[in-house]
């Protein structure tokens, strides 16, 4: 096509040298028509282009669409084959079995009836299991929640210790050295004073130093009510020699106890219940009698703290 529009070119421009003017407008016009032409066809034929590649594309995806199809028709048949196959052994077997064991059908069936059975036995079984497991489940955290209140409880208690025993060790600071120590330990705290600090030899009467110790403690337990407290009084084991209204180690160590107690009472703030004055004589030593050293450490009044359990009781009385 562009070689005849060529050559209708040339052929314009000779013609056009040796025509009138009239035949070159005539061929000129129709120049114009021809590029006219041409163009609108290289425009179609672009657009004819497209639509082949885009058709060539379509077929690609209807193939493979197609291949697809035959692939799944394909394992549709090979199921389809061998469930027939299957079915055809079945019922070739059943036929047979209804045909010459009729009496195998009706063993067959008494057994599946009776592993129906079973199975629900079983299952009702496995059910009321069930129930109990989760019936234990909720038991248990129950009961972890309620050690977690026993911890916390405990855990509380002994920090009020620790701080009760620092507060006492704070008061009594300036004793240190003299008879008399603080220890915590097994949940309770340990103030013990030796004799040397608090009596005379034979005598149950509180010195000037000893009653000061002993007052500044009551400071001390006069802010913490909730604690209980035992005053035990202890000999070593030199038989009691004094006369009067005394008779053994026991008597002494029990009025010297009571002695301690009565300066407590002295302050306001402690509640006498929670005083509690006991003798034990020389049958609770803490060292050995052998010794001059020994003896003076056996010969003591100890005050034990204890914190009132009463939530820790309430909670395990609810277990």
């Amino acid at each position: 096509m562009i070689k005849k529009l060529s050559l209708a070119v040339v052929t314009l421009m000779f013609a056009a040298s040796c025509v009138s003017p009239k035949v070159y407008k005539d061929l000129e016009a129709k120049y114009a028509d021809l590029k006219s032409e041409n163009r609108k066809l290289s425009d179609d034929n672009e657009t004819l282009l497209s639509a082949k590649t885009a058709a060539e594309n379509e077929l690609k995806q209807l193939q493979a669409a197609y291949d697809e199809a035959i692939a799944e028709r394909d394992r549709l048949q090979s199921d389809y084959t061998a469930t027939k196959a299957n079915y055809d052994a079945l019922k070739a077997s059943y036929d047979a079995l209804e045909t010459n064991s009729s009496a195998a059908i009706a063993s067959n069936t008494k057994k599946n009836r009776e592993l129906l059975a079973q199975l629900e036995a079983k299952e009702q079984a496995l059910a009321a299991e069930n129930a109990r497991l989760e019936a234990l489940k909720r038991e248990l955290a129950d009961r972890s929640n309620r050690v977690a209140e026993l911890e916390k409880v405990i855990s509380d208690k002994d920090a009020a210790m620790t701080a009760l025993k620092n507060a006492i060790s704070r008061a009594l600071t300036d004793f240190e050295g003299k008879g008399l120590t603080v220890e915590q330990r097994d949940g309770k705290v340990y103030v013990s004073m030796e004799n040397k600090l608090l009596f005379d030899s034979g005598s149950w009467a509180v010195g000037t130093e000893g009653r000061r110790a002993v007052q500044q403690l009551g400071g001390v337990l006069g802010e913490n009510p909730d604690i209980a407290v035992l005053i035990e009084g202890h000999t070593d084991n030199v038989p009691y020699q004094g006369s009067g209204q005394l008779t053994s180690n026991w008597d002494l160590s029990t009025k010297r106890a009571t002695s301690i107690v009565n300066i407590l009472r002295e302050n306001a703030s402690i509640n006498p219940e929670n005083l509690t004055a006991a003798g034990r004589g020389e049958y609770a030593p803490i060292a050995t009698n052998s010794t001059p050293e020994g003896k003076a450490k056996n010969r003591r009044i100890e005050v034990i703290l204890t914190p009132k359990l009463d939530e820790l009781s309430k909670l395990l009385s609810e277990n």
